[in-house]
C-alpha cells in the first residue's frame, strides 16, 4: 500500500488549523511567578519559552495580549521561571486558570528579590524583563537570568496536542 503524502492547503490560514499545527509541536511548560508589591503571589502557566542566549544569560516567553496576569507580573523586580516537572499538568492547569486560587496546595519558596519558584520543577531561573517586543497578538518577553538552579531528579513536563505527558528516561548506552 503506497504511503499517502500530505499536502498543503493553499492560500488561507485559519486559527483552528494553526492551532493544530502548533499542537504538533511538544513545548515545555514554564510557571511564571512572583511576589506582588503586597506580597501576594502572582503567576501564569507559559508553554512558549525558548532559550535565547548565554551570553547575556536570557530566555524568552511568548504572553497573549488578553493576558490580565502579566501587567501585574510586567513591572515585579523579578519573576521567577519554573520549568514544571512530569507530574505537574494539574499545578499547571491550576496556574493558567481564570478562577479560584492559582497557588492552593502548591509548594512555593521565594527569593529575597521576590521571584517566586514551584515546587517539584525540573529548573528553577530568576529573572528580570529585558525586553518586551511586541509581535501580532503577543508580547515576546526577553527575561534576564540572574540565577538558576537544576532538580535531575524531577523529568520535564512536555505539552503535546492538548495534554500533559513526561519524557520515557533513555537508558544507558551500550
Amino acid at each position: 500500500m503506497a504511503e499517502l503524502i500530505p499536502t498543503v492547503d493553499g492560500g488561507v490560514v485559519d486559527a483552528t488549523g494553526l492551532r493544530q499545527v502548533f499542537g504538533r509541536f511538544p513545548s515545555g511548560v514554564t510557571a511564571a511567578c512572583a511576589l506582588d508589591e503586597t506580597g501576594t503571589p502572582v503567576g501564569m502557566a507559559a508553554s512558549s519559552f525558548v532559550a535565547v542566549s548565554l551570553e547575556p544569560p536570557l530566555v524568552g516567553l511568548c504572553v497573549q495580549h488578553t493576558s490580565t496576569t502579566w501587567p501585574r507580573l510586567r513591572e515585579r523586580p523579578r519573576i521567577g521561571l519554573s520549568v514544571l516537572g512530569e507530574g505537574q499538568g494539574l499545578a499547571c492547569r491550576q496556574l493558567a486558570s481564570k478562577q479560584g486560587d492559582r497557588f492552593a496546595g502548591l509548594e512555593l519558596t521565594p527569593t529575597d528579590d521576590g521571584a517566586l519558584l514551584v515546587g517539584g520543577a525540573s529548573a528553577w531561573l530568576d529573572c528580570s524583563v529585558s525586553d518586551v517586543v511586541t509581535a501580532g497578538d503577543h508580547d515576546i518577553v526577553l527575561l534576564r537570568v540572574h540565577r538558576q538552579c537544576t532538580h535531575p531528579v524531577h523529568g520535564p513536563l512536555v505539552f503535546h496536542e492538548s495534554d500533559f505527558h513526561g519524557l520515557a528516561r533513555l537508558g544507558a548506552a551500550s
